[in-house]
């Protein structure tokens, strides 16, 4: 009897201590994926002056206020706990996509091409560079089981191509993924983000002097291209005591000929009169389509948002983004490709809907509704 009570005792201080082990090692990984942040201090000194940060809060504001409705919520509310399960609304299939090695690109950028990867990652070619936004490859959340992808990416961040350039909208996890820039941060590649989260990148091995931060309408040069950061309707947060403290952007990508507008995520606002008004026309505009819910009414554009978004910017073909690799608004994975795809058409819009992968000159390249048919 004596020596079972020795044998329990033993086992159990062992699963203890396993225990604390696992939850050690999960709180550092999870740490490290929120990554870091400047101190509210630093937050005071440096962007004070914008009349879009309240020192007294601390954060950053939206142009409209987020609002939310969870009484509203359309297509059930299961809470948090739905990003630990196989989304009910994923195609029951693996959807259709061009799988892409380093091989499939050439050495040198072309002078206008497009490559969307799935979400909210692209690679666009302009001017013979070669940008990288919003790099995901695995989930949207900071542990592996949290927010899985619905469809593999047709790329692995070990098949990059030479990027020249990355930009980052904000710091949500399904626009910005710990170890893609943990990959690229040792190379020679320059790295454009918005107020505030350079820290990130830096605390990922990033050095300082390859980071510019953007405030709202403030460009950079690089080479023939100007890139510039512009409002959105939104908020930034990577943990449950950051929310607001690194600003989200729009981009505009001017090169010697095509001028090109990337949305980020948004709400409907009235930036988009006044981003078309200071920046428009614009050749392309990557828009994005998903993520739209009456229980937060305008953190996302709704369908009938996206087309009013694009006419207002004046652009002159769409190029949908943010859908079919996240469930994120408890709808199947291809309503919003089919309402933004019929809208579209009703008001003379064209679009442009390549495979996952596949390389696109848009305007020339034909696109087939590929959501349709397996």
């Amino acid at each position: 009897m004596f020596n079972f009570k020795i044998k329990r005792k033993h086992i159990l201080s062992a699963l203890a201590i396993a225990l604390l082990l696992v939850l050690g090692v999960t709180g550092y990984y999870v740490n490290n994926q929120i990554g870091q942040l400047k101190s509210s201090d630093e937050r005071k000194k440096e962007y004070s002056g914008h009349r879009y940060y309240s020192p007294l809060k601390d954060e950053f504001i939206s142009p409209k206020e987020i609002v939310s409705h969870p009484e509203q919520t359309t297509g059930g509310n299961p809470g948090f706990g739905r990003f630990f399960k196989r989304s009910p609304n994923a195609p029951e299939f693996e959807l259709p996509k061009r799988a892409l090695t380093k091989r499939d690109f050439s050495e040198v950028p072309s002078s206008y091409a497009a490559y969307w990867l799935g979400h909210s990652s692209a690679i666009i070619e302009l001017d013979g560079y070669r940008i990288l936004i919003d790099p995901v490859f695995e989930n949207a959340g900071p542990l592996p089981i949290i927010a899985r992808r619905m469809s593999a990416p047709p790329l692995q961040r070990e098949e990059l191509p030479k990027i020249d350039i990355v930009i980052i909208t904000h710091d949500h996890y399904d626009h910005l993924e710990t170890e893609t820039i943990k990959f690229l941060a040792n190379k020679n590649i320059r790295f454009i983000v918005p107020l505030a989260v350079g820290a990130r990148l830096e605390g990922w091995g990033v050095s300082k002097n390859k980071i510019k931060e953007l405030a709202w309408n403030q460009s950079v040069k690089h080479g023939s291209l100007s890139i510039t950061a512009c409002p959105t309707v939104h908020y930034s947060g990577r943990s449950y005591n950051d929310r607001n403290k690194t600003l989200w952007a729009s981009y505009v990508i001017k090169g010697e000929k095509k001028n090109l507008y990337w949305s980020g995520d948004t709400g409907y606002g009235e930036h988009f009169k006044e981003i078309g008004q200071k920046y428009g026309p614009f050749d392309l505009a990557f828009m994005e389509i998903d993520a739209w819910n009456k229980g937060w009414p305008n953190t996302h554009l709704f369908p009938e948002q996206v087309i009013q978004a694009s006419q207002e910017i004046n652009a002159s073909l769409l190029f949908p983004i943010h859908f079919s690799t996240f469930d994120l608004a408890l709808h199947p994975w291809n309503e919003s490709i089919n309402m933004v795809a019929d809208l579209a058409q009703k008001n003379n819009i064209e679009m442009v809907t390549p495979l996952m992968g596949e390389k696109v000159i848009p305007g020339i390249t034909p696109t087939k509704k590929w959501w349709l048919s397996r």
